[in-house]
């Protein structure tokens, strides 16, 4: 199974971008969504950006991640 995270366009130099990914900055390869644009929100996978969201997918996709990282712990 694959995993992508949601996260929010900071910064864009060339190819590469710099997101926030639910509070955590990471630096990913926009090569595959070459029409992103700061501020949007894309899904990132092993370092790629690979599809764009709108804003209110990418916030759901976070609480649910967020709802399964609180049960995890609960589990612990």
């Amino acid at each position: 199974m694959c995993l992508a995270i949601p996260a929010k366009i900071v910064t864009i130099d060339g190819t590469i971008a710099k997101v926030d990914m639910m509070g955590n900055e990471r630096i990913v390869s926009i090569d595959l969504v070459p029409e992103v644009r700061i501020g949007e929100y894309v899904l990132v996978h092993a370092g790629f950006a690979i599809s764009i969201i709108d804003d209110e997918s990418a916030k759901e996709t976070e609480e649910l991640l967020l709802e399964v990282a609180e049960a995890y712990e609960k589990d612990q």
